[in-house]
């Protein structure tokens, strides 16, 4: 009897998590939005996000080909000095057809590029609406869809500086490495002190996640269908640039790693892009599911 007392006891004792979760509120507050995240299919849109970015990545080089082709055909010496370095590298028949379509290219470096633009622009709106769908889930909103050409703009418009935005957090932080800053001071005449370099560094890697925080509490605030309160958004969107920022020195050590051998410079930056745009994504969708929780406990 004494047995069963204390089984039916021990049974109704909370578990070790669930007593973290009542002793610690923080950590509460992670359990459910890691829930909703869970519930709300996040890691099915990370993935799609992901597939996006890297299938972008196609148009995009497309693009540069165009703009690469349209420079080479008004600096006719340069492509000359290009074409004999190719015959010289690489002599032969493969070396000759290698000429040959690299003139291809430029000869059709208008419809290229207007192909490459066409395309990259297909999907970075499909990127965006991915995106605003998502957010949209985390924060399990509804709201009537705009009409199709007025939502496409406004897609694009938000597309175009959610861009800029993340080139200027990824400009600012590859400012902070210390050979790039050595650089960039010695090109400015500015004598390179240890002190000054350092200050600067930091204050690059400060603007970055200032930017990152920015951009990501908009993201959470306005691109749901349905926009939201900024207070919740802007402590997740503080969440999200520093997650972020540690991610991308991360990043960067990735990289420095893998590009020395021949198979790291072919596959490791498209790996590696790959899994940041897939950690960003989960990123975001996780801040979102943080600040979901913290408006509606």
């Amino acid at each position: 009897m004494s047995k069963t007392v204390t089984d039916q006891t021990d049974s109704a004792r909370p578990g070790f998590i669930d007593r973290l979760r009542l002793r610690y509120g923080w950590f509460d507050h992670v359990v459910r939005a890691q829930e909703r995240y869970d519930e709300r299919k996040g890691d099915f849109f990370a993935a799609g996000m992901s597939y996006y970015t890297i299938f972008a990545l196609f148009p995009l080089a497309m693009v540069g080909f165009s703009v690469g082709g349209f420079l080479l055909s008004r600096r006719p010496e340069l492509l000359a000095e290009i074409d004999t370095r190719i015959r010289h590298s690489i002599p032969g028949e493969f070396g000759t057809e290698l000429v040959a379509l690299m003139d291809s290219a430029i000869a059709s470096r208008a419809s290229v590029g207007v192909i490459g633009l066409a395309t990259a622009g297909w999907v970075g709106l499909t990127w965006m609406d991915n995106l605003r769908e998502a957010l949209t889930e985390m924060w399990e909103t509804r709201s009537d869809k705009q009409g199709f050409i007025s939502s496409k703009l406004s897609d694009l418009l938000a597309m175009v500086w959610a861009l800029i935005a993340m080139l200027a957090t990824v400009a600012l932080t590859a400012l902070a490495d210390p050979k790039l800053m050595r650089k960039i001071l010695r090109w400015a005449g500015v004598p390179d002190f240890e002190l000054l370099s350092a200050v600067l560094r930091f204050a690059s890697l400060g603007m970055a996640v200032v930017v990152s925080w920015l951009l990501f509490t908009w993201m959470i605030a306005r691109l749901p269908r349905e926009p939201v309160g900024w207070a919740g958004a802007a402590r997740a969107g503080a969440i999200a640039a520093v997650g972020y920022e540690l991610f991308k020195q991360a990043g960067s050590v990735y990289l420095q790693s893998v590009i020395n051998g021949p198979a790291g410079a072919v596959f490791g930056p498209v790996l590696g892009l790959l899994v940041f745009a897939y950690i960003t994504a989960r990123l975001i969708l996780f801040a979102t599911a943080w600040a979901a929780v913290s408006e509606n406990p």
